[in-house]
């Protein structure tokens, strides 16, 4: 199945943000594809095509929506797909549904202590995971034995990378004079990096983190950095609405979420579209944007089925 672009763009009435003098629209990239959805695919297929072939050996938690959408990506295609999950304790349990998902399309699943995990981006820590990752791969107890052909391409956590950034700038493009400001959820930066790139003149992209730390804004503008060049001064964070982490949510951010999918039929993903929803209307409702405003809010996945 082919991807489905550009993603539609649909008006939402909605009489919170009308009030207000706020158009709300929903850019339906969970519509793109139901294996890839959103930001996934758009962050991943360039990344592929540099792969070739090649195993791809990726990171992510528990419940990472980036090593299912890897894993589904290898199925599709055919490549072997390896995945590095934080979390030694969960050796040997009983998988949840969406490592599950992974293990079901293919996936090898290495998990790791958490502070290992941490330092994954250390040349030496890299090149230990990824000797574990080969020898998943070629079943052979000396990974150094494996053929060059077999040697894996990392994509890191989150698929944030040069050209995820790259991919992304899409997005913008598609929203070129559609929408005067386009938000997204933020888990590593790399969709709002290239979204941000790829808008017009006079447009403005809002991040809202899901994760709290305030670390975002320097690993965005570095994003930018190494794929464009320099970054661009159109985009902003607001790291009000993370709840307390990723992942976590509140009694609001639940009856909100519940309340907005009775409203518009909108099945809504709870880690990340929720919440950036829920910015959303805090902002209007505070006054962040002019009356007149045309508010695209990206919606980058559905919610799992066992979640809801």
């Amino acid at each position: 199945m082919r991807p489905r672009l550009p993603s539609p763009l649909r008006a939402v009435a909605d009489e919170r943000f009308a009030r207000h003098g706020v158009r709300l629209l929903l850019k339906r990239d969970d519509l793109i594809h139901p294996a890839l959805p959103g930001n996934k695919w758009r962050k991943l297929h360039l990344n592929l095509r540099e792969a070739d072939g090649r195993p791809v050996v990726t990171f992510g938690g528990a419940y990472s929506n980036h090593l299912r959408a890897t894993a589904a990506a290898g199925r599709l295609l055919g490549f072997p797909t390896v995945g590095i999950v934080r979390g030694d304790e969960l050796a040997g349990r009983p998988l949840n549904p969406s490592l599950a998902q992974c293990a079901a399309d293919g996936m090898r699943l290495l998990f790791v202590d958490r502070t290992t995990y941490r330092a994954k981006k250390d040349p030496a820590v890299l090149s230990a995971l990824l000797d574990r990752a080969t020898a998943a791969l070629s079943d052979r107890q000396d990974p150094r034995t494996a053929p060059p052909s077999a040697l894996p391409y990392v994509v890191p956590e989150g698929g944030s990378n040069p050209l995820a950034v790259r991919g992304c700038l899409a997005l913008g493009h598609e929203l070129e004079g559609e929408a005067d400001v386009v938000a997204v959820a933020c888990g590593t930066g790399g969709t709002l990096a290239g979204l941000a790139a790829g808008l017009s003149e006079g447009q403005r992209a809002l991040g809202v983190p899901v994760l709290k730390g305030g670390f975002l804004t320097e690993e965005i503008r570095a994003l930018q950095r190494e794929a464009l060049g320099s970054p661009t001064d159109n985009w902003s964070l607001d790291e009000r609405f993370h709840c307390g982490g990723y992942a976590r949510t509140t009694p609001g951010l639940t009856a909100f979420a519940d309340d907005f999918e009775a409203r518009h039929h909108l099945p809504v993903e709870r880690v990340y579209v929720a919440k950036l929803l829920y910015a959303l209307l805090s902002l209007t409702e505070e006054g962040a944007f002019p009356p007149g405003t045309r508010l695209a809010a990206v919606v980058t996945g559905q919610p799992e089925p066992s979640s809801r």
